[in-house]
């Protein structure tokens, strides 16, 4: 009795609040508000995963299947908005929840059993050790619990690269060259692999990872982004 009298005086004092509107949470929403849920700019590349302007991306440099995003990303804009709080403002629970929602679509579109494990892009250690979690870790998380397919956190980053803001196609594309590496030992032999990072540019990070992965005897390696523009 003591406890819920407690959180119920922090909720009025600090109230949760929608980190897209910043309106009141009710106890039963969690981070966005149902009205803003409804409004986030989806996608539909789900829905044509091999013929979409993301799968143009990575033509030449990957040979995956599906390349799909949940939300389109504009600067400024709401996707936008999500992204630097998962990333910037220590909201693990952001990835995981957009994880969960885009879960629930891709399950409605006949994905559920899919894949037989989960990727996610990796952080150096020395950049995760700062941020204290991986935001893309954090949004397979997600997927994982609803498509019910197991998180593999075998892929390992081995080198630490500058960022990515402000190149060109062609540096970004060497910028991750000989990045990735798998732990010695994993079996990813005729393996369908979903691959997944918090945004897509260029393609080029997703690519060499997915690279790494097909190499190591993966049947299928499928993209997917928490958002991504054109």
């Amino acid at each position: 009795m003591r406890f819920t009298f407690f959180n119920d005086f922090l909720a009025l004092v600090f109230p949760q609040t929608c980190a897209v509107c910043r309106s009141s949470l009710f106890d039963f929403e969690e981070l966005i508000c149902r009205s803003c849920q409804v409004q986030l700019p989806f996608t539909t590349y789900h829905q044509r995963p091999d013929n979409n302007d993301l799968a143009l991306k990575v033509m030449g440099l990957t040979r995956v299947g599906r390349v799909m995003a949940f939300l389109r990303y504009s600067k400024k804009g709401v996707s936008q908005r999500l992204l630097h709080q998962l990333k910037y403002r220590n909201q693990p629970e952001m990835g995981v929840l957009l994880g969960k929602m885009y879960g629930h679509e891709l399950a409605r579109n006949g994905y559920k059993d899919t894949w037989d494990g989960i990727f996610a892009i990796p952080l150096h250690p020395a950049k995760q050790k700062r941020r204290g979690y991986n935001q893309s870790m954090m949004f397979a998380e997600g997927l994982s619990s609803v498509l019910d397919s197991p998180v593999r956190d075998s892929l390992l980053r081995t080198k630490f690269t500058s960022t990515q803001t402000n190149k060109s196609r062609m540096e970004r594309i060497a910028n991750v060259e000989h990045v990735f590496s798998l732990v010695t030992g994993t079996d990813l032999k005729n393996k369908k692999l979903l691959l997944v990072d918090d945004v897509m540019t260029t393609g080029a990070t997703l690519a060499a990872a997915a690279n790494v992965l097909l190499e190591a005897g993966a049947e299928q390696v499928d993209l997917a982004v928490i958002a991504a523009g054109k």
